[in-house]
């Protein structure tokens, strides 16, 4: 895995906080397979994000702020006869970090010469 500069996301937190913005937009919360599925599909990949890069992803974004998490309601997850699902959330700072990112990795480079013209 590249190294990871100051201030700077790494490619699947991008993916992460992009398919999170979308999935939001959609439904509101989302949980990590939906997640990972949404990224698989955006990306046309043949196999899901592993969980468990996927979950380190996600609670480094936590600690910075970028996203935040909250268990479902228990009831919600026995009336559907499943274990319980940790909602994720992308927050304004987190749009704005992927949103500030996309651009960097979009911005023409200046080349050393027009630096001096």
């Amino acid at each position: 895995m590249p190294r990871r500069r100051e201030g700077r996301l790494v490619d699947l937190e991008v993916d992460i906080l992009g398919a999170g913005i979308e999935l939001q937009a959609e439904d509101g919360d989302f949980y990590g397979f939906a997640l990972a599925k949404r990224i698989a599909d955006r990306s046309e990949a043949s196999a899901l994000t592993a969980h468990g890069t996927l979950y380190k992803a996600l609670g480094r974004l936590a600690e910075r702020g970028l996203v935040e998490s909250a268990w479902e309601d228990p009831g919600i997850a026995a009336a559907e006869g499943r274990p319980r699902r940790r909602l994720y959330r992308v927050t304004g700072a987190g749009a704005a970090a992927c949103r500030a990112e996309i651009e960097q990795r979009t911005a023409p480079a200046l080349s050393p010469r027009s630096a001096f013209a």
